[in-house]
């Protein structure tokens, strides 16, 4: 069983919000996104499925404040409105480990940037929770891709927020490691929000309390069964639930 993580020292998680958005998303007149409207319920989990090109990415870049060169024709909002800005965590397709730096000093760089002390017993407690326990002084050309993936999870959690964003958070990892990192974040990120971006079904139906699919033609949202996730990936539930979401998939293709 995954045992909690001690909380960061000094700051306690506040409730998580709901998170919404309406609207469409253009660059030079390109549309990226929408017209849609999408909603993360607080304190769940929802895992987000749909065509590459369509915009996925695009809207975790619009909650996270990462829209840089994107024109927004409509709203983000939290349901408790507050602003978004501190109180969410992106982890990105990209590792995005600087070269120059320790795995530890990667994981903790959040805390850096902020001019906020870093609790790197708890960092090495998340590298031992992701299996790299042995690697913290290593920098990040000395490690596969699925090693570095694993290092930005952690760097994830350890940002310790109420929001949590994810893109492909598990894609380059083996079966194995797939399956224990996704058990160890449904239990780290247990009661915050979570956008949830995959294209994996498998992994929709393992994780996911709401399973939307987003296409061109809007959103279809379907609802999650088999009990409390992380689910068992042979139970029949989840299987059942991996051939109906590939199915929508290859109609929505």
């Amino acid at each position: 069983m995954n045992r909690a993580l001690p909380r960061a020292a000094g700051r306690a998680v506040a409730a998580p919000p709901g998170l919404g958005f309406s609207g469409r998303v253009l660059a030079g007149g390109r549309v990226l996104l929408g017209p849609v409207e999408i909603r993360a319920e607080a304190g769940r989990w929802t895992c987000l499925l749909g065509p590459s090109g369509v915009g996925k990415s695009t809207l975790l870049h619009c909650f996270s404040g990462l829209s840089e060169g994107l024109c927004l024709d409509g709203a983000v909002t939290a349901d408790d409105g507050r602003p978004l800005p501190g109180r969410i965590a992106l982890m990105a397709q990209s590792d995005g480990l600087l070269p120059w730096l320790s795995l530890i000093d990667n994981v903790t760089l959040g805390a850096r940037l902020r001019a906020q002390p870093r609790a790197r017993d708890r960092a090495r407690a998340l590298l031992d929770r992701v299996g790299l326990g042995g690697l913290a002084g290593r920098k990040p050309h000395a490690l596969s891709g699925g090693q570095r993936q694993r290092a930005a999870l952690a760097r994830t959690l350890y940002e310790d927020r109420p929001v949590v964003l994810l893109d492909e958070p598990f894609s380059a990892l083996d079966v194995a490691n797939r399956a224990r990192m996704q058990d160890l974040a449904a239990a780290q990120l247990s009661g915050r929000t979570v956008l949830h971006v995959t294209h994996d079904p498998a992994e929709a139906a393992r994780l996911g309390e709401r399973i939307a699919i987003l296409t061109a033609r809007g959103v279809e949202w379907i609802e999650a069964g088999g009990g409390a996730a992380p689910r068992a990936p042979d139970r029949a539930e989840v299987l059942e639930m991996t051939g109906r979401l590939t199915r929508r998939l290859l109609e929505a293709a």
